[in-house]
């Protein structure tokens, strides 16, 4: 699928950045991708005490390091970066309950579990399957249905879950946003006006906002510093599969092949987003590979006691914010998360970082993903059916999002994994239309 929009980077995939900017940039990446929530949102479901739950979050970044340095520098070879997904996490918690929680084999099943599904993954890689799959069933008006639908899916999370429904009072909430979303439109505004001093204001954008957001908070006593304080400065991760061991259950593992499938799904939407904003086609080698990349990633959660690990499309959206698309900056990115899985003291810091700050740039980031879809459609001339194959699943994006708790808690389980991806269901939609609806020779232009 050809994805090619008019370039807006400063800095290309390939282009060599200095260590020490390339270190700050990375940072950038990691601030911007959140990858703390998915960890402590199963510590809470799994009734996690501190140890265990540090372990999550240490055994989180480190697998979030190896991967992002796996698919950058051997496997998709672009600037990809790894964090863990939100899809899987009511199945895993289901598993370890049903195999006696904490104190039973619950977490050495899942970790089974883990490792069948990520191997799976290995292998559709290695058979070449999965190119012929995207070459057959992805065209140009797929992939940025897809795209499009990466960002508007994670509009609403931007919104309530780290604003209007994130802890504290939603003025404040709001308050913070808006500054750290203002602080971020200005370097940006900064940066066009004056050309002289972009490398510094759009590059840094995401960073200085963030450190507008943070000091913020703190003036309102909103940062926690006690979280920091009472946090140990290093620790080696101490649940992994050493501690949990590993066992095998039939229903675990068809559960996890079938949510490996959606995440799958998931990652690709990532890909193709990624794609568009460093003007960068995809190869049929480079789909084969990064499945490869992307089961070694989540070999190596699975192995560290987390959760799996996909593609994050919040880092397309900070590429085209900053203009920086550097591989070296992925890298840096990284390290960065191997860091975290061992200094303490620093991941208790970010976390200590209030939600509604993150929110503020979360939510330009996401608009930006979505306009990256929309380019990728303006490029192409579509037919009479390609509206309802770019349409319907936005629909169905939007409808998944805002549809209630009560009818998502009543369906089957299975069902209910679907509906925790919107992006799959939009995915699979835009694929089945394209496969189903006549094509014509009336073309228009959107």
């Amino acid at each position: 699928m050809d994805t090619k929009v008019e370039s807006n980077l400063m800095i290309g995939p390939d282009d060599k950045v200095p260590a020490g900017e390339a270190t700050l940039l990375g940072l950038q990446h990691v601030l911007a991708m959140d990858v703390y929530v998915p960890p402590i949102i199963l510590a809470g479901m799994l009734s996690m005490g501190a140890l265990d739950s540090q372990g999550l979050l240490q055994g989180t970044f480190l697998a979030a390091g190896i991967g992002t340095i796996l698919q950058t520098v051997l496997f998709m070879k672009m600037p990809m970066s790894q964090g863990p997904s939100f899809v899987p996490l009511g199945a895993a918690a289901g598993i370890a309950l049903a195999g006696g929680g904490l104190a039973g084999h619950g977490m050495g099943t899942l970790i089974g579990a883990l490792v069948v599904g990520s191997l799976a993954m290995v292998l559709l890689g290695l058979t070449g399957v999965f190119q012929k799959i995207i070459n057959k069933l992805v065209p140009a008006v797929v992939g940025g249905t897809i795209i499009t639908c990466v960002g508007l899916s994670l509009i609403p999370s931007a919104l309530n879950d780290n604003i209007f429904l994130a802890q504290g009072n939603i003025y404040q909430n709001i308050e913070l946003a808006s500054a750290t979303a203002l602080t971020l439109l200005i370097c940006v505004g900064i940066s066009i006006r004056f050309p002289r001093v972009q490398k510094i204001f759009r590059t840094g954008s995401i960073v200085i906002a963030l450190l507008v957001g943070t000091l913020l908070s703190a003036l309102m006593g909103r940062f926690d510093w006690q979280s920091v304080a009472e946090a140990a400065w290093f620790g080696f991760p101490q649940r992994t599969i050493l501690h949990w061991g590993i066992h095998f259950d039939l229903t675990a593992i068809l559960t996890f092949l079938i949510i490996y499938a959606i995440i799958t799904t998931e990652t690709t939407g990532t890909w193709f987003a990624m794609g568009a904003v460093t003007n960068q086609k995809i190869t049929n080698q480079q789909w084969n590979r990064g499945i490869i990349g992307e089961g070694l990633s989540c070999l190596v959660a699975a192995l560290s006691g987390a959760t799996p690990v996909t593609g994050y499309s919040t880092n397309a959206g900070v590429i085209s914010i900053t203009g920086v698309a550097s591989k070296r900056v992925f890298v840096a990115a990284g390290a960065w998360f191997i860091v975290l899985g061992f200094f303490s003291k620093l991941s208790a810091f970010l976390a200590a970082v209030p939600a509604p700050v993150i929110g503020g740039v979360f939510a330009i980031i996401t608009v930006t993903i979505m306009l990256n879809g929309l380019n990728v459609i303006r490029g192409i001339q579509t037919q009479a059916s390609d509206l309802y194959i770019i349409g319907l699943p936005i629909i169905l994006t939007l409808a998944i999002v805002l549809l209630p708790k009560t009818v998502t808690n009543h369906a089957p389980q299975l069902v209910q994994y679907l509906l925790g991806s919107p992006v799959a269901i939009a995915a699979v939609c835009a694929i089945v239309l394209n496969l189903l609806m006549p094509r014509d020779h009336k073309l228009t232009h959107l």
